[in-house]
């Protein structure tokens, strides 16, 4: 049963990165089934079945004489994880993270007004240990992203709003993709966490207007790394196929003996 969800899996994904890669054209047509099981090594079951899965995700359309068609990139649903994941493989383009940006502007600082007067002190326990993970990580070294995302996660789960929490597991994918840009810059989570210090401080104290500055000043903040990583030619964006970049621990400062050589 694994491998046959191996070979679905991954009949999926070279489906799909060829699709978002525009492979086949805007609404241009997938290749008839025989045609994908002989160029993708696969049974017809598999074929129709990542089919399915890619008009789920509204990437496609299926119909009688028309066969299978490519839907335009608007209608897809960029709250998958897949959909994203593919786009992040095959790159990522300013449109996209525009986007991003300007979701996360809109859903964020309400989300995070609304923890402000409805969290329970577990929720801020929780947002207090994804805090304390990524001060650990820009301190010694290791995976900020991880704590980074359990972090906003925990702000949305806060808001105890079914609507909200349920956003917040589809936005994952897509957080994780504005982390790890920001994340390169090297100075980025240094300069990041005093900002996520002030959403936290604001949570704890139950005042809502400042938790939703706070929020505003930390998202702004995060799209002004994100600018400084697309403006530098030679910076590599990051692909959600790999695992989260793990932050190196910083150099111990030298003592002023060690500074100069015995005479």
């Amino acid at each position: 049963m694994n491998a046959i969800k191996n070979v679905l899996g991954h009949t999926l994904d070279l489906l799909g990165e060829a699709i978002v890669a525009g492979r086949y054209g805007a609404s241009g047509a997938i290749p008839p089934e025989a045609q994908l099981c002989t160029e993708l090594g696969v049974s017809r079951t598999v074929v129709r079945e990542a089919i399915k899965s890619l008009v789920a995700k509204g990437m496609v359309s299926t119909g009688p004489k028309v066969g299978t068609r490519v839907l335009p990139a608007d209608q897809w649903n960029w709250f998958d994880p897949s959909v994203v994941a593919w786009q992040s493989r095959i790159g990522l383009t300013r449109e996209f993270l525009r986007d991003l940006q300007e979701l996360r502007r809109i859903v964020e600082p309400a989300a995070v007004r609304m923890a402000a007067e409805r969290a329970t002190p577990d929720d801020i326990a929780e947002i207090e240990a994804a805090y304390a993970g990524m001060k650990d990580a820009i301190e010694h070294g290791g995976d900020y992203v991880t704590h980074d995302l359990r972090f906003h996660q925990g702000l949305l789960h806060a808001c105890h709003n079914r609507m909200m929490v349920q956003m917040g597991k589809a936005l994952g994918a897509l957080l994780r993709t504005s982390f790890e840009i920001s994340t390169s810059r090297p100075d980025g989570p240094a300069h990041s966490l005093p900002l996520h210090r002030e959403v936290l401080d604001a949570l704890i104290a139950r005042d809502a207007a400042r938790a939703e500055r706070a929020s505003l000043a930390q998202i702004d903040g995060a799209q002004d790394d994100i600018e400084e990583v697309l403006g530098s030619p030679r910076r590599k964006l990051p692909s959600l196929a790999d695992p989260a970049p793990r932050l190196k621990a910083p150099k111990p400062l030298r003592s002023p003996k060690s500074l100069h050589s015995p005479s």
